[in-house]
């Protein structure tokens, strides 16, 4: 069965600190692009948030609504993160210290290889989601979410801001994996190998090159 162990990938906690000006003061200015992505963010991260609610009430799974509602709370402190960081360009808006260890909850050993795979076809007519709709929807959503918070990370100017975003990035790769883990456990995300002899094949194109780059650091050094 599931192992409910967690698995802090570092103890070091990334720290954001935001300091609003006072004394009549203008706080810190927004580039164009990072204000809008900011404001994009909050509200795809409010419609997630809904969403979930509703992945929540009609998964059957108990392990996957504990999943969902674990994630859930993760994406709430987000979004308040998020609220508190695009409230900096207000004088008034005082510190917001935020907080992140990233951790990934590991519930069972990835299977690599296809067995026996299956895949009903979609019903066209549903009135609710099968689970193993609503753990591929949040699946999705996540990936989404780390490619679009990298991309806004990258467009930031403001140091805590491009750092938020490049957190909110990681926790979403986070939460996809626990539930690619998930659906690999119930057999639904099954992972294809590539057979034995042509990962030797491919390898083979870069053998020698440890030697040659070994050599050419140490004439490097000289």
């Amino acid at each position: 069965m599931y192992r409910n162990a967690n698995q802090t990938m570092n103890n070091q906690q990334v720290r954001y600190q935001v300091q609003g000006q006072t004394g009549g003061q203008q706080g810190l200015r927004f580039g164009a692009h990072e204000f809008l992505e900011t404001q994009e963010a909050l509200r795809c991260k409010a419609a997630d948030l809904e969403l979930y609610g509703v992945l929540i009430s009609q998964a059957q799974d108990p392990h996957l609504r504990d999943i969902l509602a674990n994630q859930q709370n993760r994406m709430v402190q987000s979004y308040q993160q998020c609220l508190a960081l695009a409230n900096m360009g207000n004088a008034n808006a005082g510190v917001a210290t935020m907080a992140h260890t990233p951790q990934t909850n590991v519930y069972e050993n990835i299977q690599v290889g296809l067995h026996n795979p299956m895949q009903p076809a979609p019903n066209v007519n549903a009135k609710t989601l099968s689970d193993r709709t609503i753990a591929t929807v949040a699946l999705n959503l996540h990936k989404a979410g780390a490619i679009f918070g990298m991309q806004w990370a990258l467009e930031c100017t403001i140091p805590q801001l491009r750092g938020f975003h490049a957190t909110c990035a990681n926790v979403c790769q986070e939460m996809a994996y626990e539930l690619f883990q998930y659906l690999n456990y119930t057999g639904v995300y099954q992972v294809p190998q590539l057979a034995d002899h042509t990962m030797n094949t491919m390898l083979q194109a870069f053998q020698g090159q440890g030697n040659t780059m070994m050599t050419y650091t140490q004439n490097a050094n000289y």
